[in-house]
Formats: structure tokens, C-alpha cells, sequence
């Protein structure tokens, strides 16, 4: 179990202490690149210790040697979050070299792009089992060792809350299904496990997973939905997780907090 007894704010705590995690151990789920790999460096600028997951095992050890300069450990575990077991034994490993799980960040995914009626039954498939049935799964394992002030931040997207320009029938699927989620495991598990759940909605996002999107499509759509009319930061997003990670947002859980430059409210 988790060695935190509660997240709550103490008399005395600076309020720049609050975001501080030393002493936690945070497992990133989809963390051998992209987003994922900018938590995971967050997250051990923080304080924390990091288990790094995902299927890429060479660029994991990237991202754990990036760790290693800033002064913190890490956990490389190759894992398939789309498999029960694989979630279970890479909490298992946590639990083993740091003794407890206090953070999870369930940040894998895959996304697509395909018109309804072109898409096979396996593609859709694909993304709902990553996206959604994957977290779940990372979910249960890591929940069953938390102790109480642990805190889980599933990684949604601003297209579970408004449509796409594009074709993506399974991924907004599979994120909006993600926020549901993250509204019941808070249901069961904050008041009688103590451990809050939480979801990021990143917007557009500089990041290899919109790459391919045609620059002036892009732009167009920005520019159509977005106050702020820009792609966000990797930083600008690894504020919101070590927010929602730490003490800080200690009487929050069960939301969804958008980080789309203001897409959602547009």
C-alpha cells in the first residue's frame, strides 16, 4: 500500500509546496514518447520516482536516462497495456522497487482517422482496447496497491467533449468513454479508498500524434474553435498533470479538466 496517509494540505505548506511530489512513486503509462515522456520528466522534476511503460522498450531508456540527469530513479517495464496481466506485473515490478504506487498516469493511446463507414470492425476495435480498456486495466492493477491521497489522471482529449474536424469516430469514442470512466472510478473509489481520479483533456497539442494533419487544416480549425487560436505546449500540459497529480488539487476529483486553449467553452 501507497505510504502517504492523506494529500490534504497541512498548516504551514507553502503554497508552491503543494505541487511537490518527493517521496512519491508515479507509474506513466504510453511514456517512450511524445506527451507521455514529457509527464514522466514533469513528474520527476516534481520529486517523484517514475515507472516508465509502454511497448517501445529502447525508447523508454531514452526517456529513463533523461530522468537519471535531473537526480531521480525510474523503472523501465515493457508493457501492453491492452493486456490485464502485462498491467498487473508492471505494478508488480513497482511495487517491488519502490515499495508503492501513488501516481497514475494512464496516457497511452493510439488515434485514427477513418470515415464510419470505411472503418472495420477491428480497427475500431483497436483504439477502444488502447485508449479506454487499456487505462481501465492500468486502473484496477494500480488501485489495488494505492493507499489512500494517491491520485490517478487519465489522459482524455478535448475530442470527447467536442467534434473533430476529421474523421475519428473511434478515438472520440474512446475518450469520451475515458471520461465517463474517470466520473465512476471517482464514485467508488475516492471516499472509500481515498484515491482521487481525475481527467486532462488536452486540445491540439505540438505533438508526433497530429503531425500528419495538414498544416492549414490545422490552422483553419484553430483558428474556427479556439479563443487562443494556437497548439499548446508540452509544458503547458505537464502543469495540469503535476496538478492534478499532487497535493494541489487535494478537494478535486471526478473532473475533467480541459486544457484546449479554450475549445470546450468556445
Amino acid at each position: 500500500m501507497g505510504t502517504t496517509t492523506t494529500n490534504r494540505p497541512l498548516p504551514g505548506d507553502g503554497v508552491l509546496d503543494l505541487f511537490r511530489l518527493d517521496g512519491a512513486t508515479a507509474l506513466v503509462t504510453g511514456a517512450s514518447s511524445g506527451l507521455g515522456a514529457g509527464f514522466a520528466l514533469a513528474l520527476a522534476e516534481a520529486g517523484a520516482n517514475v515507472v516508465l511503460t509502454a511497448r517501445r522498450a529502447d525508447r523508454l531508456q531514452e526517456t529513463a536516462e533523461q530522468i537519471a540527469a535531473i537526480g531521480r530513479e525510474s523503472l523501465v517495464v515493457t508493457t501492453d497495456v491492452t493486456d490485464p496481466e502485462q498491467c498487473e506485473a508492471a505494478v508488480a515490478a513497482a511495487v517491488e522497487r519502490f515499495r508503492h504506487v501513488d501516481v497514475l498516469i494512464n496516457n497511452a493511446g493510439v488515434s485514427s482517422a477513418v470515415p464510419a463507414l470505411r472503418e472495420r470492425p477491428e480497427e475500431f476495435r483497436q483504439v477502444l482496447d488502447v485508449n479506454l480498456m487499456g487505462a481501465y486495466w492500468m486502473a484496477q492493477a494500480c488501485a489495488r496497491v494505492m493507499g489512500p491521497g494517491s491520485s490517478i489522471v487519465n489522459v482524455a482529449s478535448v475530442l470527447g467533449l467536442i467534434k473533430s474536424v476529421l474523421p475519428q469516430a473511434a478515438y472520440a469514442a474512446s475518450k469520451a468513454g475515458l471520461i465517463g470512466l474517470t466520473r465512476d472510478l471517482s464514485q467508488q473509489w475516492s471516499g472509500r479508498r481515498g484515491i482521487r481520479v481525475n481527467a486532462v483533456a488536452p486540445g491540439f497539442v505540438a505533438t508526433e500524434m497530429i503531425a500528419e494533419m495538414p498544416a492549414e487544416t490545422l490552422e483553419g480549425f484553430l483558428r474556427a474553435t479556439s479563443p487562443l487560436a494556437r497548439t499548446g505546449t508540452q509544458r503547458e500540459l505537464d502543469a495540469a498533470i503535476v496538478f492534478l497529480a499532487s497535493r494541489a488539487s487535494s478537494y478535486i476529483t471526478g473532473t475533467t479538466l480541459a486544457v484546449d486553449g479554450g475549445m470546450s467553452g468556445h
